[in-house]
């Protein structure tokens, strides 16, 4: 963060001070909400949670070399004292972002947002210093927590919007205003809260009405719902796909033989060959709005496409590729999932697993509301029809639906098995796993279906995969 005295930032959030002997002390470090990071010049946000009150911690922090604690109380350490811990975050934030200057992207969708995220961050760092969203730390504590993690040398601040309501993605870009906005796609993750599609592009569009006249709206031509934003924004509008009509498009898409997507990205700069890291031909679309944004910011073609061609995953657990010494090829994708995810999860296994035997391990898909049933069966349906080899539904009642789905498309019932739990999701694939096996592992991040991937390549909760 940029060095602020606890006298400015208690003025900004409106706080008052409590046992700070000098007001003068700068916070020179990062802004944490974390006390293991707290360090040296930090500022430790204290949040009361359900489990954890972080104003337990203010001893702690401060001992480590922070220089204060913004909390809600008096802790008998030096403190910002205010009415709310959150609103008083956004407020510093917003007053950051708004001394910094900095060029600030901000993207939205019901899918893709954390590899387009990630895309956009290792294109754009070519270019100039770039402070990006850690994960998906995108909502109204993540968020500002990020934007306050730019210096003065940040050039380029993107930041990643999540919304489970209207009013949501509004209220974020009030903390910090986005000179370019991106929506990605609507779909139906979170449908089940939104209460249907139309709803998610009503609070997905709240990001391209929050755009300055001088600013740009970069939106996917070949999701009408997106593409209908247009009519939202004052901004200028800038359309990525694969529609002859997007300004940034993708021309003769294919998958190489071990499944990574190749492409000629045609610009208004020119165009420029892209064979990419990443997995599956969805992150065809994630790529061409990553350039979308590089080419509004003035990068080349050629430029962007080596950008995209060297990019890799930076978030854990997103289509995460490991080889194991037998040749089993183990995909980590259980972040999260959603049903637009998981169809593209699955032809981008059936895309890597040609000539072998194929596992698709699946788990609930939460919060469809009333299209949960049909949307679990019609997944475990996609497998059967992608040919492969064996679906291992993992969980309760929605697993039993992504199994009877399969079940019901299958020839012969073998298509497909549900186990309890991801134990015995682990028992069975470790007796029947072969030599060239690729086993796919997705679901929703309750369903912690993480474990599954980790077993199979050797790593426990914490430890790190060798993916390629």
């Amino acid at each position: 963060m940029i060095a602020l005295s606890l006298a400015e930032i208690a003025a900004v959030v409106g706080g008052q001070t409590h046992d700070i002997p000098d007001p003068s002390v700068q916070v020179t470090g990062p802004v944490v909400r974390d006390s293991r990071e707290a360090g040296p010049g930090s500022l430790f946000v204290a949040f009361v949670g359900e489990r954890v009150d972080g104003h337990d911690f203010a001893d702690r922090v401060v001992a480590a070399g922070a220089a204060a604690v913004l909390a809600s109380r008096p802790v008998g350490v030096p403190a910002i004292v205010v009415e709310d811990v959150q609103a008083a975050l956004g407020a510093l934030a917003r007053h950051v972002v708004r001394r910094l200057g900095t060029t600030l992207v901000a993207l939205t969708g019901s899918a893709g947002k954390t590899s387009t995220k990630d895309l956009i961050a290792q294109v754009l760092q070519r270019k100039a210093p770039t402070v990006w969203t850690p994960g998906s730390f995108n909502n109204e504590i993540g968020l500002p927590l990020t934007a306050l993690s730019a210096t003065e040398e940040t050039k380029f601040l993107v930041l990643e919007m999540g919304a489970r309501g209207i009013g949501h993605i509004r209220y974020l870009t009030d903390l910090t205003p986005p000179k370019i906005g991106l929506v990605l796609n609507v779909g139906t993750a979170h449908i089940g809260e939104f209460g249907g599609r139309e709803q998610i592009a009503q609070a997905k569009g709240e990001l391209v009405e929050a755009l300055p006249e001088d600013g740009a709206a970069i939106l996917n031509a070949d999701d009408p719902l997106v593409r209908a934003m247009a009519s939202r924004t004052k901004a200028k509008v800038i359309l990525f796909g694969e529609s002859g009509e997007a300004d940034v498009r993708a021309e003769n898409v294919r998958l190489t033989d071990s499944g990574q997507p190749a492409f000629l990205l045609r610009t208004p700069s020119g165009a420029s060959e892209v064979t990419m890291r990443l997995y599956g031909e969805h992150h065809v679309s994630n790529a061409l709005a990553a350039a979308a944004v590089a080419h509004e910011l003035g990068m080349s073609a050629e430029e962007i496409a080596t950008a995209l061609s060297e990019a890799g995953s930076l978030s854990r657990w997103r289509m995460e590729v490991t080889e194991r010494p037998d040749g089993v090829t183990v995909v980590n994708d259980a972040y999260n999932a959603n049903p637009e995810s998981m169809r593209a999860a699955l032809r981008a296994l059936a895309a890597m697993g040609k000539g072998r035997r194929t596992w698709a391990v699946l788990g609930k898909m939460a919060e469809l509301g009333d299209e949960a049933l049909a949307e679990h069966d019609a997944v475990g349906r996609l497998a059967v029809r992608l040919n492969v080899s064996k679906l291992v539904a993992v969980g309760g009642r929605e697993a039993s639906w992504l199994q009877l789905g399969a079940y019901n498309e299958g020839s012969w019932g073998e298509e497909s098995v549900h186990v309890s739990d991801a134990q015995a999701a682990i028992d069975l694939l470790r007796s029947e796993l072969r030599p060239g096996d690729v086993v796919l592992v997705k679901a929703s991040r309750s369903v912690g279906l993480e474990s599954v991937a980790q077993a199979l390549v050797g790593t426990g909760a914490e430890g790190e995969v060798a993916a390629r």
